[in-house]
């Protein structure tokens, strides 16, 4: 299980955060200023830290400086300053990745994990099963019912990123800043045409999805068909009648 250490002002999103993280799998400590954070980095080295920048004593900026200094720990901006100057500086002084606020707790979840795996030992990804579409990451292969689909790098590249997140919702705006490395933004209409490709390639139509299904305003997710309805089966016995109750049976008397 992966210790984070969250270093964030703001009580709500500090709690937020810890019981998003806590469900997703990860150990959870946090610190509410830049000091705080600082110490708790280096006496408890946490396996990642997740830096806020607008702290209350100290800005993050420094901090991240100070901890670089002193340690290699993954470390996760994680804040409302989206100007790309911010962002530059935030990855030349060590971050490991820069993520704006707003952001959904599944986004960062992935990034936390992508940048663990980037770090951490070298180890084969398992293949992805979803219904009869399997994908082998390490060999780039994808079966559907045992007969391999010929698909772009990109189109692989989304695939796997939906299948990593089967039956989960997620939004273009996070497709486009982890596929497609956009993370200030970019044409939502790129997203729907590769996935107009996938669809294609899978056998099926936004209209008639089998596996590829759109939630409207939402995003989209990946999930295996669903079971075709069954018809209830025949009683063959026969049916027989229910005795009548004799007094619901008699005529009813009337005054």
């Amino acid at each position: 299980m992966p210790h984070l250490l969250v270093v964030e002002d703001d009580p709500r999103l500090r709690g937020a955060l810890v019981r998003a993280l806590h469900d997703r799998g990860h150990a959870v400590a946090t610190a509410a200023t830049g000091m705080s954070g600082l110490d708790a980095a280096v006496t408890d080295r946490p396996d990642l830290v997740v830096l806020d920048l607008g702290l209350p004593d100290v800005d993050g900026a420094q901090v991240l400086r100070m901890l670089r200094a002193v340690s290699d720990v993954p470390v996760i901006v994680a804040t409302a300053r989206d100007d790309e100057p911010d962002m530059v500086a935030a990855l030349g002084d060590g971050a490991d990745d820069y993520i704006v606020k707003p952001f959904g707790a599944a986004q960062l979840d992935a990034r936390i994990k992508a940048v663990l795996r980037r770090l951490g030992p070298d180890e084969p990804e398992p293949a992805f099963r979803v219904g009869e579409l399997v994908l082998d990451v390490a060999a780039r292969e994808v079966t559907l019912a045992d007969r391999p689909l010929d698909l772009t790098p990109r189109e692989f590249d989304l695939l796997v990123y939906l299948a990593r997140r089967a039956g989960q919702v997620v939004s273009r705006r996070e497709l486009l800043a982890e596929v497609w490395q956009q993370p200030l933004g970019g044409a939502d209409k790129t997203v729907d045409v590769h996935l107009s490709w996938l669809r294609r390639k899978l056998g099926e139509t936004a209209q008639r999805p089998r596996y590829l299904h759109t939630v409207r305003t939402v995003g989209v997710k990946l999930a295996a068909p669903e079971s075709a309805g069954r018809v209830p089966c025949s009683d063959p016995r026969p049916a027989v009648p229910r005795p009548t109750d004799p007094q619901s049976a008699a005529p009813r008397q009337t005054d």
